[in-house]
């Protein structure tokens, strides 16, 4: 699987294909994290193989829906368990992630992962995802984030010169620097 763009979430439900048997098969759904439809497909079909030794030949998809965030403008901390093989082993993991949707979250989480620990998108497994409380952040980089008091600074922002201003277009020089800290 490649990562290409943010990721996106969907609800994939399938189920064993009916025979002369087994007319009505349990179905199983799963919430997958992918960039589109069909490698969410294709992950369901991954993890049905592992868990339940069932294959796309012998199954069947029902539906497949893609899932969206209910509150998309309210910054939320983000808890994500995971499984991932490295060179060494397989290993979990726990990350926390601030951002205001959960794909945009699971979207870093496989930035973060390929940077730091050279992690193919293939080789990660999430377990569970979970927005975190306030009080419940964990992580030292997530809980410099999460006060009320937070200020971001723009220290440098460079005041741009009007257009259509006939005093800065005739010289070719300007004598006084521009402003570049925030008033």
């Amino acid at each position: 699987m490649t990562v290409a763009g943010p990721m996106k979430q969907y609800q994939v439900v399938g189920r064993k294909a009916p025979t002369a048997d087994f007319p009505n098969p349990e179905a199983y759904r799963m919430i997958i994290f992918a960039p589109n439809a069909t490698i969410a497909k294709s992950k369901f079909w991954y993890s049905m193989h592992q868990f339940r030794k069932m294959k796309k030949t012998t199954g069947e998809i029902l539906d497949v829906n893609e899932i969206v965030e209910k509150c998309p403008t309210q910054v939320k901390t983000f808890g994500i368990w995971l499984r991932y093989d490295s060179r060494s082993g397989t290993h979990n993991m726990y990350r926390e992630f601030r951002d205001t949707r959960l794909t945009g979250a699971v979207t870093q989480l496989y930035d973060e992962m390929a940077g730091r620990h050279r992690t193919r998108p293939r080789s990660i497994q999430i377990i569970r995802t979970g927005v975190v409380a306030t009080a419940d952040v964990k992580r030292p980089n997530t809980l410099q984030f999460v006060g009320k008091d937070t200020k971001f600074p723009l220290p440098h922002r460079v005041a741009s010169a009007k257009r259509g201003t006939k005093a800065l277009n005739s010289r070719t020089f300007v004598t006084d620097r521009p402003t570049t800290m925030f008033r």
